[in-house]
């Protein structure tokens, strides 16, 4: 189980009868008239609900579109120092990070215990390829699969002794630090993805696509 306090991005998404019973012959025929009414405003309402509801479908990615990799926005306002976010992108958990001052500075002083410190391999996009591993220091972003065999990691935030925090591979023991970089020694090969990200806003993140068309 996670250590850390977590959230989980929230995901966006007859007819009536009508009965007649027969009465003298004066009143029968207007009675007739509001039943055949009836029923053609029911019809009608159920052709134009056929007709809009594949217009109102087309506002959302499909099921399709999504498994191919339509972005996800992502509402972060709401994320607080020290919390992860667990949100979904092509079908792969996406966690969102947003690191407290502490945790920023744990990231020089293991350093030396990493196999990629400087995060030289293509496993993040090049506006990441820095010592923070994202585009505003505070805010990490990662796509929660180990590069081992494809387990997901648990979430460490908090630190331990020897260990300032980060993320445990509990299927071989692979760790990981607070930017996503594996230590040395361990079965991962590299550290984890940084999926390609913008910020539509101060608030908002979109996975899976950014300025340059990814």
């Amino acid at each position: 189980m996670s250590n850390s306090p977590s959230m989980t991005a929230p995901a966006v998404g007859k007819a009536g009868g009508a009965s007649f019973t027969p009465g003298t012959p004066g009143a029968e025929m207007p009675q007739r008239r509001k039943l055949l009414l009836a029923a053609t405003s029911a019809i009608g309402a159920v052709g134009a609900a056929a007709v809009a509801a594949p217009f109102v479908a087309s506002w959302f990615p499909s099921e399709r579109a999504k498994a191919a990799g339509a972005p996800v926005d992502i509402d972060i306002a709401a994320i607080e120092p020290g919390m992860l976010l667990r949100a979904e992108w092509r079908g792969q958990p996406v966690w969102v990070v947003r690191r407290t001052p502490e945790m920023l500075a744990t990231l020089d002083t293991v350093k030396p215990r990493l196999a990629d410190p400087d995060s030289k391999a293509a496993q993040q996009p090049d506006y990441a390829a820095n010592a923070t591993r994202s585009i505003k220091p505070e805010m990490l972003v990662l796509v929660g699969i180990c590069t081992h065999l494809g387990c997901s990691p648990t979430d460490r935030l908090q630190p331990t002794e020897g260990w300032a925090g980060g993320f445990y591979c509990p299927c071989h023991g692979s760790v990981f630090d607070l930017a996503g970089r594996v230590f040395a020694g361990m079965p991962a090969p590299t550290n984890l993805v940084v999926p390609p990200y913008m910020y539509l806003n101060d608030t908002r993140l979109r996975i899976g696509e950014d300025s340059k068309g990814a």
